[in-house]
């Protein structure tokens, strides 16, 4: 559970320069090409390896609901359904995160990498709503904060406009 609103949880899930720092797991970093951020919109994106490949992904959203639901088909690659719920409870956000594989042994065959890289996803979307928290409160005058480090992303362009790469 997150100590974070829902809508605080979203605005990490909706905000493409967000998203660039949080998503995939740890050492990846992201070129977002295009996030239409509607249900039926397109989201492009490479995914940077920390072992130097570039990783081209395409998705569909599939289900976005505000501050509720966002769902994407992966169409390229590994071909899935992602459903990220997000359920206020007392005090904070439960992050339900569901990946679902068109079979049993597809699922099988990636299921150890899988786990862990969802597992490290959610660390990362985490420490992302806490620093976005921390931006929109900052410290008082007088009081110092150290900087949270954060991986710097690649240029992260991208365009709200369906067939624009």
């Amino acid at each position: 559970m997150l100590i974070a609103t829902a809508p605080e949880v979203f605005a990490a899930m909706s905000d493409p320069i967000r998203v660039a720092k949080w998503w995939g797991p740890a050492g990846f970093t992201n070129t977002i090409h295009q996030f239409d951020f509607r249900t039926g919109g397109k989201w492009l994106l490479t995914m940077h390896g920390p072992d130097g490949k570039n990783y081209p992904n395409e998705s569909r959203f599939t289900r976005v609901i505000a501050s509720q639901v966002f769902e994407i088909e992966h169409l390229n690659g590994h071909h899935f359904l992602l459903t990220i719920e997000l359920v206020p409870k007392d005090g904070g956000t439960e992050v339900k995160w569901r990946q679902t594989f068109d079979t049993a042994e597809h699922y099988d065959s990636i299921a150890e990498f899988v786990a862990l890289a969802n597992e490290q996803n959610l660390e990362r979307l985490v420490a992302e709503v806490q620093h976005g928290k921390s931006a929109a409160h900052p410290s008082p005058k007088g009081v110092a904060q150290e900087p949270e480090p954060l991986a710097a992303p690649h240029v992260i362009p991208w365009s709200s406009q369906a067939g624009q790469p």
